[in-house]
C-alpha cells in the first residue's frame, strides 16, 4: 500500500517545505544545545573541583607488589605532591646502619622546589579551556548560527579528549623520565644522584618509578671501561657509583637483577647511565579516577551533539 497526496505538490514547493522543515529542526536543535551545554558545564566544573588544590589533598599508599622494595606513602594537593615518605629496600641502595629501610621524605619546607604532575597540570588547564568555550558558545556568540555552535562543539570535543589523554597517560607530549629529572632538593636529605624518582599518572591512577642508576662508558656503552674491555689493565675508579658495586661484590651481595630497561643506556643529566634496578607502584586516587569517568560521560554527550547537528545541517558523512 503506497500513500499518495492530493492534489499533488509542485516540485518547487516541496523543496522549499522541506528546507523549511529542515530550518525548524535546526531552530529547535540548537535550543536544546544551549541546555546541553549549561550540563556539560556544570559536569566540567565537578570535573574541575576534583582536581582543585583543596585541602586536605588525597593521601595514597605505595606499595611494591609482592616484595618489600617499596613502601610509603605520598600525598596530593591538586597538581602537587606536598609530602609522603617512601623506604626503599633494594640491594643498590644502602641501608643507613641501623634502620630498616633508606628513607626518602619529600621536603615540606616553603623553600623546597615544588613536586608536581605535569598531566594533572594539563588535564586542568584544558577543563579550564573547556569552561571558557562554554561560556563563550552560551554568552558572547550567536546561539542561532549553525556554523559558529558547531566549531564550538568540535573545540570543545578536542579539548576534552585531550584532558581525558592527559589522565590516561603515555600521550606524545608526556616527557619520559631521563627527560624530566626531579630536583633532589624536593627532598630532605637532598635526593641521592645515583637515584632517579618519577612521578606520572597513568590509568588515573599515579605512578611511581624508582631507578637506581649507573654510570656507563661512553666507548663501550656499559659499565666496563674500554681498557677492560680490551683486555688492558683498569685503573682505579672512584666514583660513588664503582664504589658500591665493588662493596657489593666483594661482600657477596645479590646479583644484578634483569628489568624490561636493563640492556638500555640513557642520557640522563648529562651523563650516560644505565639502570641497575627498577620498582614501578602504582596506586590508585579516587578523586582522579571521578574525574576520567566523568570526562568520559563529556565526551559521549558532546559526540551525541555533534552528530545530531551534523545531520541535521547536511554533514553527517564529514570526517573529525
Amino acid at each position: 500500500m503506497s500513500t499518495l497526496v492530493w492534489p499533488p505538490i509542485v516540485p518547487a514547493d516541496l523543496i522549499k517545505e522541506e528546507e523549511n522543515t529542515l530550518a525548524r529542526e535546526l531552530e529547535g536543535l540548537l535550543s536544546t544545545l544551549q541546555d546541553t551545554l549549561e550540563s556539560l558545564k556544570a559536569g566540567l566544573e565537578e570535573c574541575a573541583a576534583l582536581l582543585a588544590p583543596s585541602e586536605p589533598g588525597s593521601t595514597l599508599v605505595l606499595s611494591s607488589l609482592r616484595s618489600e622494595n617499596l613502601k610509603g606513602f605520598i600525598t596530593r594537593v591538586g597538581t602537587r605532591i606536598v609530602k609522603g615518605d617512601i623506604y626503599l629496600r633494594l640491594p643498590s641502595v644502602p641501608i643507613p646502619r641501623g634502620q630498616p629501610s633508606y628513607k626518602l621524605s619529600i621536603s615540606t619546607q616553603p623553600t623546597a622546589p615544588t613536586l608536581a604532575l605535569n598531566q594533572l597540570t594539563t588535564t586542568r588547564t584544558l577543563i579550564n579551556a573547556c569552561l571558557d568555550v562554554v561560556d563563550a558558545t552560551r554568552w558572547t556568540g550567536d546561539a542561532t548560527n549553525a556554523n559558529f555552535i558547531s566549531g564550538q562543539i568540535r573545540l570543545l570535543h578536542d579539548n576534552i579528549q585531550e584532558a581525558k589523554a592527559a589522565l590516561k597517560g603515555w600521550t606524545s607530549s608526556q616527557k619520559l623520565w631521563y627527560d624530566d629529572p626531579v630536583d633532589p632538593a624536593a627532598f630532605t636529605p637532598p635526593l641521592p644522584g645515583n637515584l632517579s624518582f618519577h612521578l606520572s599518572v597513568s590509568e588515573a591512577a599515579v605512578l611511581l618509578n624508582v631507578r637506581t642508576l649507573e654510570a656507563t662508558y661512553q666507548n663501550t656503552g656499559t659499565n666496563t671501561p674500554l681498557f677492560a674491555a680490551a683486555g688492558s689493565a683498569p685503573a682505579p675508579s672512584y666514583t660513588g657509583f664503582s664504589i658500591r658495586e665493588r662493596l657489593v661484590g666483594v661482600l657477596g651481595g645479590s646479583k644484578q637483577v634483569f628489568h624490561d630497561e636493563a640492556h638500555q643506556v640513557f642520557l640522563y643529566k648529562g651523563q650516560e647511565v644505565r639502570v641497575k634496578e627498577k620498582v614501578r607502584v602504582e596506586s590508585q586516587d579516587p578523586s582522579l579516577m571521578a574525574a576520567m569517568a566523568k570526562l568520559g560521560a563529556l565526551e559521549r554527550n558532546v559526540v551525541l551533539a555533534r552528530r545530531a547537528l551534523d545531520v541535521v545541517m547536511g554533514r553527517e558523512g564529514d570526517e573529525g
